[in-house]
């Protein structure tokens, strides 16, 4: 006779993870997509937005490495250059944007509606709630305290600099659940705007929650989206939610002011089973 045992977590949720641009802070994620555009521009390489939004999520070493990857991007580069960009080539933009970054986020610091009081009710709750994000640590220290400044402090923060891997690798998730001493990473939760984070969470054997609106796959500033009529929004909701469905979120909502009800229904089905 063969005895299989699987192991469940029946509940509560423990810790809720969230990633950094676009979901709790920069709405649109415009600040990395900025950087990446200048980045290149400074190589005499014009990128488009959408070409420096693909990689989104990943590490931002990474990202640059793949949009070096882009057909596009691999053949403007090589009528500049007259060869095809090197892993010398993508150390040194590496470098570059760091700095660069740090510029960026000076003007794209806002947090996004919903994201303090949605902190709030899970403190309430008794959640312990960590942030991961693709920036290097250098980089978040220009941004920890500007968050800060606007209600939001965590009680860990893991960056792609903390870790052997980035997104959509468990790492990050992983170290937020040892940092905040989960006992089980089904009682985590983990909530990102990108395709990648949401796979990185599955990996890592946690719940994931989605935002389509506020993040990279819809890629408008807080003002654009709230200029569109309910019409002009629903076909952008409905391409950035159908994105992170097929990478695997539990469930999609609109920004992270939607998180604390979903946390609920997570709890409800956990004690179901």
């Amino acid at each position: 006779m063969t005895y299989r045992y699987t192991r469940r977590h029946i509940g509560p949720v423990e810790a809720v993870l969230f990633d950094n641009a676009g979901t709790i802070v920069d709405f649109g994620s415009t600040a990395p997509v900025m950087a990446f555009v200048e980045l290149f521009k400074r190589r005499q390489v014009q990128v488009s937005v959408e070409e420096a939004r693909g990689p989104m999520g990943a590490a931002k070493r990474d990202h640059i490495a793949q949009m070096c990857a882009m057909p596009g991007v691999a053949a403007r580069w090589e009528a500049a250059h007259g060869k095809a960009p090197t892993e010398a080539d993508i150390d040194a933009m590496y470098e570059e944007f760091l700095p660069l970054q740090v510029e960026c986020l000076q003007s794209h610091a806002t947090v996004i509606p919903g994201a303090v009081e949605c902190f709030a009710r899970l403190r309430e709750a008794g959640k312990k709630i960590g942030t991961t994000t693709g920036y290097p640590r250098e980089v978040m220290r220009a941004l920890t305290g500007k968050l800060a400044d606007q209600g939001i402090v965590p009680d860990s923060l893991v960056c792609a600099s903390d870790v052997a891997q980035g997104r959509p690798k468990p790492d990050m998730c992983l170290q937020s659940a040892l940092n905040l001493g989960v006992a089980d990473v089904g009682a985590c939760v983990n909530v990102d705007d990108s395709a990648p984070g949401i796979e990185a969470g599955l990996a890592a054997g946690m719940w994931t929650i989605g935002l389509a609106c506020s993040g990279n796959e819809v890629g408008l500033s807080f003002e654009e989206w709230s200029a569109l009529s309910p019409e002009g929004q629903a076909p952008l909701r409905a391409k950035a939610g159908e994105k992170l469905a097929r990478a695997g979120a539990h469930f999609v909502v609109d920004t992270v002011a939607d998180v604390a009800d979903v946390i609920a229904e997570i709890e409800a089905r956990m004690r179901m089973g």
